[in-house]
């Protein structure tokens, strides 16, 4: 039996309330108790010192980082990503796949789920299970997703890998237009997956039949998609629209303009809004060329891009994503909390343990700053980063 951790004056950003200097307490890895004022109870006392105390962040759309990609299909990759994103306050993450041989697929589902029954470790970010990024897109809306990989949707390829992946396929990405996408969406749905729009060049009307069919997610909002046109309003119109629809953005100003951000953030609000990186393996590494399934990427500055331009991902971390919105927006800690975490855990079926700060939920806290800037991550029970002075 752990003792009790408990982090004590701080604003908490709780699931019903903001109490303005009150108190956590964590054991066995889960938060134990929420209090008015510090406990005697305490064998390890964290002084917040005033700052913030909020749900740590959940990444659905995240390849890579810090050398790692999620296509490696090993261990070292996984537990390389886990340890290092707790610095940008992620506390668990959706290991997201590409489009890449049935093969490559294969083995990184399989490595997902495996590593995922190993993973009982406190301190380290949190794998909550596969996001499948195709292959099931528009040649139309690749992107950086190679041509040659790009297949029609098929339930029964996926049942394979939701399978092989000891059904941890949580979100999967695809394109509802295409030949056999409707009935795809529908078995998304029926098996309890979160059907995502992206990579797609649907109209309005195709995605809004899409919703139909058991689509409840756009994919990186903008981008890869068709756009906004006041004849033919297409994915973004339906994003806009669509109360069924929680939205994915990346927040760097390098994707998506930031007034185009401020704009949809308007229509669609805290609600439904999903904040992402998109990384990938260069993320908390220096300017070069890195390797995104089997395609060179120069990095340079902020910009991750193929050798035609194309953005082939990000370098961008949650916490930057969070910074940029909350001041942009003027966001109050409970809008910031829907959209770096509450949100997030709705999407892939974790709210019951994680997204909120309540009692019984998994002790995963981010410390913030006055400007958002993460000074503390726990994970499970566990601190996995501390950059306190």
């Amino acid at each position: 039996m752990e003792e009790i951790l408990e982090i004590t004056n701080v604003q908490i950003v709780a699931e019903s309330e903001t109490i303005p200097s009150g108190t956590v307490q964590i054991k066995d890895g889960k938060i134990h108790a929420i209090l008015q004022a510090p406990s005697k109870q305490a064998a390890e006392l964290i002084d917040g010192k005033g700052m913030t105390l909020a749900p740590g962040f959940i990444d659905v759309h995240i390849h890579g980082a810090n050398g790692y990609d999620v296509m490696d299909a090993t261990t070292e990759a996984l537990d390389g990503m886990a340890a290092k994103l707790p610095e940008e306050g992620t506390t668990s993450f959706l290991a997201t796949t590409m489009t890449q041989s049935v093969e490559s697929i294969s083995a990184a589902v399989k490595n997902i789920g495996d590593y995922m029954d190993k993973q009982k470790q406190p301190g380290k970010a949190e794998v909550l299970g596969v996001h499948l990024e195709g292959p099931f897109i528009s040649k139309e809306k690749a992107g950086a997703q190679p041509h040659g990989h790009i297949l029609l949707p098929s339930v029964q390829q996926f049942d394979e890998w939701q399978q092989e992946s000891g059904n941890q396929i949580r979100l999967v990405t695809a394109a509802p237009e295409v030949e056999g996408g409707y009935g795809f969406f529908s078995h998304l749905s029926d098996q309890g997956v979160t059907a995502s729009i992206g990579h797609s060049a649907a109209t309005f009307d195709e995605a809004n039949r899409a919703v139909d069919h058991g689509a409840s997610h756009v994919t990186h909002l903008f981008n890869q998609m068709s756009g906004f046109h006041h004849r033919e309003p297409g994915i973004v119109g339906a994003a806009f629209n669509n109360k069924k629809l929680k939205v994915e953005m990346i927040v760097d100003h390098i994707h998506v303009h930031h007034k185009a951000i401020e704009t949809a953030y308007q229509l669609i609000g805290s609600e439904r809004t999903v904040l992402i990186t998109d990384a990938m393996r260069a993320k908390c590494l220096p300017e070069g060329t890195y390797d995104l399934g089997g395609q060179p990427v120069v990095v340079q500055g902020k910009e991750a891009r193929l050798s035609d331009g194309t953005l082939a991902g990000s370098i961008l971390r949650l916490e930057e994503a969070a910074y940029n919105m909350k001041t942009a927006m003027g966001l109050g800690w409970q809008e910031f909390v829907r959209i770096t975490s509450t949100n997030a855990a709705e999407q892939t079926g974790f709210l019951d343990r994680k997204g909120t700060i309540a009692t019984g939920k998994d002790a995963d806290l981010v410390l913030l700053d006055e400007k958002a800037q993460v000074m503390m991550t726990i994970c499970s029970g566990m601190i996995a980063f501390d950059g306190r002075n």
